[in-house]
């Protein structure tokens, strides 16, 4: 079976979307005859079997390095090139057509995976009305898959009350041997030149609106010393109170796990969570989490791993925080790898594995050689 995964959320720099992929192409390749390629925007244009494709694209302004390719003809001709039994598609806007179009006339399975709630998002950029449109074209988009993946229940019960058919829940996993509790060998304090008797706790992500780092930094200013924030990700660069450090996003996933098994524990003040992979990200490494209780986040934090918060409330966000220094921190940790060995790669591929089974796609052998593609510009 050849798996092809397509989508403009694709960012060289980092994201979820990439993450969940990558972990999907190198677990793919451990599990012959199964194969995956990608079809993702880039900066030039090439065509992978079994690799990483590309389409050469306009990088968007005001993102964190995606680019948009604008041409639903090559996207469409690609898609077809790489020869797919099974098309799943990773957003809702012209790649989700190609790929309907591909897997029409190849007669194959199309799985959409709703990464983004693109809705809300509009909805709060541009207001009700127009979010509302946009939730009524999501839902007639998907009338044409086969399968549509939310990554946690409260996304699929989203779906199912926009009145979008056949929803399963597909939760993301996590790399339980790169983010692990042994990968605390940083002295942030000492990084950072702050005093012995610091208390740093780490966000990472992209600083964007919808992430509401607004109430994690009012939230370390009503703390005060010793209480320090450090940010990781990218965005807007600002000036920020003393007891705030933003650092660029570290894109090697090793990297960023020291940084975040080096810290007391993870912060992350969005609302709008489909799952929260850098929350199990955190689990895996050890650290209690503090987070809102809003979203799918109440799905992987409660009083035993970290903490929940009011939404939008930094003062119910600092009482979380300072009340963490009065618990055994150590021991939140400790179970909170626990929880994250319940969500890694392995377990939530397999269980996609058997969606896609399900859906009449079976493993075969690969062909002897594969026919000759054509030449992309």
């Amino acid at each position: 079976m050849h798996v092809v995964d397509t989508t403009v959320f694709f960012s060289p720099t980092s994201g979820g979307v990439k993450r969940y992929l990558t972990a999907k192409h190198a677990w793919y390749a451990t599990h012959p005859p199964w194969r995956h390629s990608l079809l993702v925007p880039g900066e030039r244009e090439a065509l992978v079997p079994g690799g990483v494709s590309t389409l050469r694209g306009t990088r968007v302004p005001g993102t964190f390095n995606y680019r948009l390719p604008l041409d639903p003809q090559r996207w469409t001709a690609m898609l077809a090139a790489l020869e797919p039994d099974l098309i799943e598609v990773g957003d809702a806007f012209h790649p989700a057509w190609c790929a309907a179009h591909v897997a029409q006339r190849r007669g194959i399975p199309l799985v959409a995976f709703f990464h983004s709630n693109l809705p809300q998002l509009v909805t709060q950029r541009m207001g009700k009305a127009i979010g509302s449109g946009f939730a009524r074209y999501v839902r007639w988009l998907y009338e044409r898959f086969d399968a549509v993946l939310a990554p946690s229940r409260f996304m699929r019960e989203y779906l199912e009350d926009l009145g979008v058919a056949r929803v399963i829940c597909q939760p993301l996993g996590v790399d339980v041997e790169t983010f692990h509790p042994a990968k605390r060998t940083l002295d942030v304090r000492r990084e950072l030149a702050l005093p012995d008797d610091a208390r740093v706790l780490v966000y990472a992500g992209r600083f964007s609106g919808e992430k509401n780092l607004p109430v994690l930094i009012e939230a370390f200013a009503r703390l005060g010393k010793p209480y320090h924030l450090l940010l990781i990700g990218g965005g807007e660069e600002k000036a920020y109170a003393p007891n705030v450090t933003a650092m660029p996003y570290r894109r090697d996933s090793v990297e960023l796990a020291r940084w975040i098994a080096s810290c007391d524990a993870l912060v992350h003040a969005g609302t709008r969570e489909t799952f929260g992979l850098v929350i199990v990200e955190a689990l895996a490494c050890g650290r209690p989490v503090i987070a809102t209780r809003a979203g799918a986040v109440p799905e992987l934090v409660d009083e035993r791993v970290g903490a929940l918060a009011a939404p939008d409330d930094p003062a119910s966000f600092a009482d979380a925080i300072a009340a963490l220094y009065d618990r055994d921190i150590e021991a939140i940790g400790a179970a909170a790898r626990a929880r994250a060995l319940r969500l890694s790669w392995t377990q939530a591929f397999q269980a996609q594995l058997a969606t896609y089974v399900a859906l009449g796609v079976r493993s075969r052998a690969p062909a002897p050689a594969p026919r000759p593609v054509p030449e992309y510009r």
